[in-house]
């Protein structure tokens, strides 16, 4: 890994010898007048799982969000410094967002499925997208890949709220690899599951990487240990009162927790502070 330090002394990181999906270079990101993230440089190499740790209010999911522009959706938002997705800006004035998300999904904290069946909420987004090919071979080539198919393949058209928090989850997984996207964002997707669904969420993460790029927030470290190849330390920076989140340190998980170089991920990763 090369790591470049900035003018403010944070570490930003790169990985070499892979394929990068995805390249932030963050300059400065807005709510209001409200900086809530600052320096925050990285990629995200195909094929892996990313995961974004730091304590609360770090701006780990607001990063996450950047990637594929759901923080459009909020008021006063305003993003400094761009976003590469196959080396195309994200943020250039003549790509729609819509279409980013296309290509990079999303998977939120809380289960969301729709009050709809398990079918038609996989196939909500081929009908929006105009997909010509069979729906059902689809929802189910879905579901398999959200390893959900055995479970619902005999009550497809049961309610998709009637399902287990996991099994919610794994559909909403299932709702977005449906449309094929390249890149797969998870906010903390584990953090309302018990042990037992979190597992098999994790397990499916390493199976889903095969096909897909995974970036994943997440407050667990442990987790962050046993799933992802790289991981980004976010901190706040509490100089002068502020409260602004920034990039500490990116690097292969392992070099992360083992042999971090910066005091702050050092003392993070040890337990010394949240």
């Amino acid at each position: 890994m090369n790591t470049t330090p900035t003018a403010n002394g944070s570490t930003n990181g790169s990985t070499n010898g892979h394929d990068h999906v995805v390249e932030v270079k963050l300059k400065s990101l807005y709510y209001g007048p409200f900086k809530a993230v600052r320096d925050t440089n990285l990629t995200i190499p195909k094929n892996t799982v990313t995961a974004f740790i730091g304590p609360s209010g770090c701006g780990k999911s607001t990063v996450l969000r950047s990637i594929n522009r759901m923080n459009d959706l909020i008021r006063g938002f305003r993003f400094e410094g761009e976003i590469r997705f196959r080396g195309k800006d994200v943020y250039h004035p003549n790509v729609d967002p819509v279409a980013v998300r296309r290509h990079i999904g999303m998977v939120f904290q809380q289960p969301n499925p729709f009050a709809m069946s398990i079918f038609r909420n996989v196939a909500f987004g081929l009908k929006l997208n105009g997909y010509r090919g069979s729906i059902p071979d689809k929802v189910e080539e879905a579901l398999r890949g959200a390893a959900l198919w055995d479970e619902v393949k005999d009550k497809l058209k049961a309610s998709g709220l009637a399902l287990s928090g996991g099994q919610q989850q794994r559909l909403c997984i299932a709702r977005a690899i449906a449309c094929e996207p390249e890149v797969l964002l998870m906010d903390e997707p584990c953090s309302a599951l018990d042990p037992i669904a979190t597992l098999k969420i994790e397990e499916l993460m390493s199976e889903l990487k095969k096909k897909y790029t995974i970036a994943i927030v997440t407050h667990n470290l442990q987790q962050a240990k046993r799933i992802a190849d790289y991981t980004a330390f976010l901190y706040v920076d509490r100089s002068q009162g502020g409260r602004t989140g920034y990039l500490v340190e990116y690097g292969p998980s392992t070099e992360i927790f083992s042999n971090p170089k910066e005091k702050s991920t050092q003392d993070y990763v040890a337990g010394a502070f949240s």
